[in-house]
Order: C-alpha cells, then structure tokens, then sequence
C-alpha cells in the first residue's frame, strides 16, 4: 500500500515538473518575442509647402435684382389688349396692357369742342376790348374759361395714357396675373418685372472683419443652380452701422449677370477675397490632429543606426490659421519642406518606427490620397 502511494506520489511529482518545465519554455518565448523591436508601421506622408495664399472671408446671402416692382395698374378699367408674353424681355416704355379707353376718348372730343369754343370766343373779345366794346372783366372771365378747357383736356388725355400700363425699367417679366376682358380695379397686380442685369448680392460679416472691408473689393459666389460655376462682383456699398442684435455689418456686391443665370431670391455662398500673401506654410487639413488642447502633427525624422537609417515619428504642436479648399495655414511648429504624416497618424505614438508606402511602390502603385501631395 505504501509502496503505491509513493509511485503515485512520484508520477504526480514527475507531471507537475513537465508541466512546469513546458510553461517556462512559453514564457522564455514571449520574453524574447517581446523584447524585439515592433516592425515598421506602414503610413502616407506629405511635406509642409510654401504657397502664396488668398485669404478669404466666408458668408452666406441673397441675390437681389437690381430693380424689381410688380407691375400695376393707376386707374382702373377693363383690360382691352394684352402686349406682352409670360417670360418676355422688355425695354423701358414699352406696352404691356391697354385698357378701355372708348368712353374717355368720348369725352375727350367734347372738352376740345369746348377748348375750341373758348378759343373763339377769346379772340372775338380781344378785337371788341380794343373796340371798348366789352368790359375788362369779360375779357377776364373768358381767358379763365379758355384756361380751365385746356387743363380739362390736359387732364383727360393723361387719364388715357394711364390706361396703357408700360414698363417702368428694362428686365424680364413673369407670368402675367390678368385675362383679356377682366376689369381691374386701380392698383391690381399685372405682372412683375425684374431687372437682372446686374444683380445685387446682400450678405453679412462679424463686426471684427469691418476694417478688412472697402468698396470695389472683389467677391466671388456659388449657387446650388450652378455647382462649381463661379462668378464674381465688387463690393459697392458697405452698411455704416452694425446691427445690434447680432454685430453684423450689411455688406452689398455688384455682379454683372448678362446671361441672366443669377435670379432674385437666390441663397448664395459669398468669398469675399483679401490682399494675398506670398510664403505661407500649408498642409492638408488631413494630416492634422485636432484637439480641445491643441493642434499636433506626426513629423517624421530619420534615426542613424549601425545597421542601416531608420525613419521615427513625434508628436509636435503646432498653431493652425486660415483654410482654404483642403488645406490649412501653418503659423508656428514647422518649417517648410518638414515631412510629416498624412495618412495613419491615429495608430502612432511617440518614437515609432514607420515605413512610407510611396518609398516602397512604384508612384503608378501607391497614387496619394486625395488633398495629400506625394512626399
């Protein structure tokens, strides 16, 4: 009995020793698999640039026709004869819509009948004054006659050029708002007519932008109507006081618009541009870290070695200004021609090594990403 205890004592004593032998193996092999260097972690790289830069000042507005009225009527009447199509470009003066004007023209033929008579009663008594024939305030009283006849004609013929409606300006109209045959009351709604060449565009900028303003600066807009279409105008006037709700100053642009693409109503994203800026350091917007503490970069740097040059990456904070398009302004940090990270900064930390896919594969293999320049 003793003697099975003990080899059953010896074989749990010979396992546990195995074992324990096999776990030291395991832990030998990690020690020595951790205690090599980390491989290379792969990234896209780009280099601080030197560019002349275009500062501008970003807003949003609306495109105001330089006149604009709906069209109406003075007096009213019955609509006799309509000039015009829905859409038409017209010029200054032109007619647009007759009124009915039999009964006035009626009554025009009566008070020249009467302007006549006046007229020749005048002159019978101008030759019976001279005679002494008629007294002084005869005379008078006719010449009043002859005076209130014309005014009643003058009168009634403005009457009638009212009752052909034109238009006031240049521009293109809209859809007509009146039938043939309808009667208008004085002041009803015709058509309107918009003035679009130029135009206006009317936007807002913060109070602290006010002393980088002047008239005649010049302004470039986009309208979703017209995606990646440009146009541009100069600053003619500039609001001189600032609302006091929201600090803003009320700045209007002049764009000329002879193919009549922008219209009233238009919402419009405005550049306002600024003098430029010759030697300005810029990076992709991509290969910036952004955070509540700082703006910080991957610079990449070369380490000498024994074996053979090795590239590591730091960290380093920099100070970011302006944007433009996909690029940013670099104000302090770096130096031109620095090559930094552009693509896999999330997964690096200080003192890494890094391999730049570019050095690796032939430029038709490795295209850089869209914003990043090639290293």
């Amino acid at each position: 009995m003793i003697k099975r205890l003990l080899l059953v004592l010896l074989f749990l004593a010979a396992l546990l020793a195995g074992l324990g032998y096999l776990k030291f193996q395991q832990i030998q092999g990690q020690i020595a698999l951790f205690s090599q260097p980390a491989p290379p972690k792969t990234v896209l790289a780009t280099r601080v640039e030197t560019s002349t830069w275009q500062p501008r000042l970003h807003s949003v507005g609306d495109v105001q026709g330089a006149q604009g009225v709906l069209v109406n009527n003075q007096v009213a009447g019955q609509v006799q004869n309509i000039l015009f199509e829905s859409g038409d470009l017209v010029q200054a003066g032109q007619p647009l819509v007759q009124l009915d004007t039999e009964v006035d023209a009626a009554d025009l033929a009566g008070l020249m009948a009467s302007l006549e008579l006046a007229e020749t009663q005048l002159k019978r008594n101008q030759k019976l004054l001279r005679d002494r024939a008629v007294s002084q305030d005869d005379f008078d009283e006719i010449s009043a006659q002859v005076s209130q006849a014309k005014a009643q004609v003058q009168a009634k013929r403005a009457l009638i050029e009212k009752k052909t409606i034109r238009a006031p300006f240049d521009g293109q109209l809209g859809i007509r708002r009146v039938d043939l045959g309808q009667f208008l009351p004085a002041g009803s709604a015709i058509v309107e007519l918009e003035a679009l060449d130029p135009v206006y565009v009317d936007f807002a900028l913060p109070e602290r932008h006010l002393a980088r303003l002047h008239t005649g600066q010049t302004v470039r807009i986009t309208v979703t109507a017209y995606p990646g279409q440009m146009f541009e105008g100069q600053i003619q006037a500039i609001n001189p006081t600032l609302d006091r709700n929201t600090r803003n100053v009320r700045v209007r642009a002049l764009l000329q618009n002879p193919e009549r693409q922008l219209r009233p109503g238009m919402f419009a994203q405005v550049e306002t541009l600024l003098p430029a800026r010759d030697q300005v350091l810029t990076l992709p917007r991509e290969a910036i870290t952004f955070n509540t503490y700082g703006d910080s970069v991957f610079v990449i740097q070369q380490k000498d070695t024994d074996t053979e040059p090795q590239l590591q990456v730091q960290r380093r904070q920099i100070r970011t200004g302006e944007v433009h398009a996909d690029r940013i302004e670099i104000l302090d940090g770096l130096e031109a021609g620095e090559r930094v990270v552009a693509v896999g900064h999330v997964k690096l930390r200080n003192g890494d090594q890094v391999r730049i896919a570019e050095d690796d594969k032939p430029a038709d293999q490795a295209p850089a990403p869209a914003g990043a320049p090639a290293p």
